[in-house]
């Protein structure tokens, strides 16, 4: 028998629950974002090289995003609040652990594999189940918002967490970023109800009395894999792959790992090179919004193009550029405007492709090939610095792709939906 429990405020509880899920994905974004500020740090503590910190902060991006596809059959089997807590208690033991680190296998471990699982039930799909359970109207603007949440907040986290190890070295940073995820597992408890209906309420804009279907019971797991065999059979689920893939590698794996290493490299301090990254993400959550006012009225593939096209000048121009405040500040505009401007129109054309059915798992797919790709540049470009002694041939690259993606973006079919599930 549930016990329902009465919350305050009415239907407008949802903006509760939204709040909660928005603090949570910052924790998350938090724990991905806290390795490009360990670099150096980690680097002069203990002398490891950096191909072998990245190593564990490309590991982290990457199971942070393979599990995505997976954490919603864990909410569906547990539910999504003790899915939640016990993801945030995976995360903030696993960092707390590594103060206790000597060797570069414990950093892969605790940075890398435990919080890479935990931080990867905090994601996107994480957002996307909340929204659909709690609101009816103003669904699209909160899962927009709770989406940019999770690069903005990896942004955002990056100023205090470098003066915090300017100031104090890199265990004060670990034990910020664990204690931020712990203080979340009571609030996670005491006011994220499962559903609507165990407060006594109905979804936001649902009207009263409104009875909401409990979802039949069906193994997730199976049709995540059995969705993403299908979808894999056709041209566009591999053009929105790639595409994608590059997306990670030319964003949150490249500048989002490595800016505030390569600023070092030409002496900009760590506190300014950090306020420079959460500008961007000031200007990120700006350029989401207008994509997705923009994607209503053109065509997706053709803001992709320009989007990938632009990204990728402007990796090429950044290693060549003085370095100056108001080069690195114009860039940093310039790119934090189109950081993850990519999710709007990629999300619509999935929709059109697969359907609006298929969509949700078929991007869940195509999102973690966005972390294969961020956790590939992850390693890459630290590799790269180690060989090459810069981060010259890695921002090139990483250009090139943006500019390959751009030319994928225009290839991709707009039809109707490919798949379709049995009734």
């Amino acid at each position: 028998m549930t016990i329902v429990r009465k919350r305050p405020w009415g239907q407008c509880y949802a903006f509760v629950v939204a709040g909660v899920i928005f603090l949570a994905l910052l924790a998350a974004a938090g724990v991905r974002a806290a390795p490009g500020v360990l670099i150096l740090p980690l680097g002069q503590a203990f002398g490891w090289s950096r191909d072998s910190i990245s190593l564990a902060a490309a590991v982290g991006i990457f199971l942070y995003g393979l599990v995505g596809p997976f954490a919603a059959a864990l909410m569906q089997a547990v539910g999504i609040r003790h899915t939640l807590m016990a993801a945030l208690t995976l995360m903030a033991l696993s960092i707390a652990a590594s103060n206790w680190m000597t060797q570069p296998w414990h950093l892969l471990l605790s940075w890398g594999v435990f919080s890479g699982i935990g931080s990867g039930c905090v994601a996107i799909v994480l957002g996307a189940t909340v929204v659909n359970r709690w609101f009816v109207k103003h669904r699209g603007l909160m899962l927009g918002l709770l989406t940019a949440s999770t690069a903005t907040g990896t942004l955002a986290f990056l100023p205090a967490l470098a003066a915090i190890a300017a100031h104090g070295g890199w265990q004060p940073v670990v034990w910020t970023v664990s204690i931020a995820c712990a203080v979340l597992v009571p609030l996670v408890w005491w006011l994220l109800p499962e559903r609507p209906a165990d407060a006594g309420l109905v979804p936001y804009g649902a009207e009263p009395g409104t009875v909401v279907q409990e979802p039949p019971r069906r193994n997730l797991l199976a049709i995540a894999l059995g969705t993403l065999a299908k979808a894999s059979r056709h041209r566009t689920f591999w053009f929105l792959f790639g595409t994608f893939f590059i997306c990670g590698f030319t964003t949150n794996g490249l500048i989002g790992t490595h800016f505030i290493a390569m600023c070092g490299d030409h002496g900009i301090p760590e506190v300014r090179a950090a306020g420079l990254l959460a500008m961007m993400g000031f200007c990120d959550l700006i350029g989401t919004t207008l994509s997705g006012w923009l994607t209503d009225r053109f065509d997706p593939r053709k803001l992709l193009f320009v989007y990938y096209g632009l990204r990728g000048l402007s990796l090429i121009w950044l290693p060549y550029s003085d370095f100056s405040l108001h080069s690195l500040a114009l860039f940093g505009v310039f790119y934090g405007l189109d950081w993850i401007a990519t999710v709007p129109p990629t999300l619509k054309l999935a929709a059109e492709a697969f359907g609006d059915q298929d969509a949700p798992v078929v991007f869940g797919w195509v999102a973690a090939g966005h972390q294969v790709g961020a956790a590939s540049a992850a390693f890459f470009a630290g590799f790269m610095r180690v060989q090459q002694g810069n981060y010259l041939e890695s921002f090139v690259i990483a250009g090139a792709f943006g500019i390959v993606a751009s030319l994928l973006a225009i290839g991709i079919r707009r039809r109707a939906p490919l798949i379709a599930q049995p009734a």
